[in-house]
């Protein structure tokens, strides 16, 4: 029974821990990792319930109880919003618009797995799908060979494949122009820039990202420094925004909330569900990685999660409707001059580093 005591508050204390640190602004992978598996973490707790009404006893148990409940209701309260009792954040689009092919855009975005040589099931869903933009993430030259069997039938094909994991390739096939392929904070991890236009003419700024992942060994100022870089672009932008990709941060992380404060973007995820995305060989282990944020003047058609690719990152499919100056019913809360200016200082220092990559060997063999 003594042994497992102490398992018991070994968990209670690790729970409140994962609940606790997040909050912290210490921008290090150990302590930013800790937000992704609250969806995990909430079924470990509500399993050490009844496991601790069971091996514990008088006041500890009450105490141990009373520390659950908190990292309990703090875990579900930051996930909530991303459940169908919350309400939506992007507006649905309405029956006319849902019909209006000239107003649309729709996209697929895949990070591939560089590793995964499985081409024909993303080559097939391409076929299948019709997107009018796809998005790989993760493409090495190899990948690039092997989707231009679909390739010609897209207007625009933008490639930048490489072999450290940050490859990327994006086609369209909605007239492009302004096309800027940039490292926006660090070397060898490329983004994509351009104006696009629905078929009735309408003018969008598309940004495809991919940063760094947040590991335990290093700090996430990187990852993070090129979300805000993105998000402060969009808010200044003439235009409006969307931001696709794997930006490797949950949908519920403090970077993520800070990048809407930035940015004003809207997630269609709030009010609709998680559509985890990562880790798709582990349904135990997963969480939303793969990401669309857009402007208020977007409403949302469609929104779905795709089938397994031999990856291990499921695909992202969207579908959006452009309406000029409409409003949203929900929008984040706007940043202040003060985060506005840690955000700078943050991509200033990032910049001024001469590193690799995170992770650019791990796909190595």
């Amino acid at each position: 029974m003594f042994i497992a005591t102490v398992i018991v508050w070994l968990l209670v204390a690790m729970g409140l821990a994962a609940t606790v640190l997040p909050f912290s602004r210490i921008a290090h992978g150990a302590i930013r990792s800790m937000e992704f598996p609250r969806l995990q973490i909430i079924a470990v707790l509500l399993a050490l319930i009844p496991v601790g009404l069971l091996v514990l006893s008088g006041p500890g148990r009450v105490a141990a109880l009373v520390l659950i409940g908190i990292s309990l209701a703090v875990q579900i309260a930051n996930v909530a919003r991303f459940t169908p009792v919350w309400h939506s954040q992007s507006v649905q689009a309405d029956a006319e618009l849902a019909a209006d092919k000239q107003a649309q855009v729709s996209v697929l975005a895949a990070n591939v797995k560089m590793s995964n040589r499985d081409y024909g099931k993303l080559v097939e869903l391409i076929r299948t799908e019709q997107p009018d933009i796809f998005i790989g993430l993760e493409t090495d030259a190899p990948w690039a060979e092997s989707l231009r069997d679909v390739a010609g039938d897209f207007l625009h094909r933008i490639e930048r494949p490489q072999d450290n994991g940050y490859g990327m390739i994006v086609y369209s096939r909605l007239p492009m122009r302004d096309i800027e392929v940039r490292n926006m904070v660090v070397d060898g991890v490329p983004s994509v820039r351009a104006i696009a236009e629905t078929r009735s003419g309408l003018a969008f700024r598309l940004y495809a990202i991919h940063p760094e992942p947040p590991v335990p060994n290093h700090d996430s100022e990187g990852r993070d420094a090129e979300i805000a870089v993105v998000g402060m672009e969009a808010k200044n932008d003439t235009l409006p925004s969307l931001v696709v990709g794997d930006i490797n941060d949950v949908a519920w992380s403090a970077t993520t909330r800070r990048f809407q404060r930035l940015s004003g973007l809207l997630d269609p995820r709030v009010g609709r569900g998680f559509y985890n995305t990562f880790d798709a060989r582990y349904w135990a282990f997963r969480w939303p990685l793969d990401h669309l944020f857009h402007d208020p003047e977007f409403r949302l058609v469609d929104i779905r999660r795709g089938p397994f690719i031999g990856s291990d990152h499921f695909p992202m499919l969207f579908t959006l409707a452009l309406t000029p100056h409409a409003a949203a019913h929900d929008t984040p809360d706007h940043s202040d001059p003060e985060e506005q200016a840690e955000a700078q200082e943050m991509i200033h220092k990032e910049r001024r580093k001469d590193r690799d990559p995170i992770g650019s060997d791990w796909e190595d063999g």
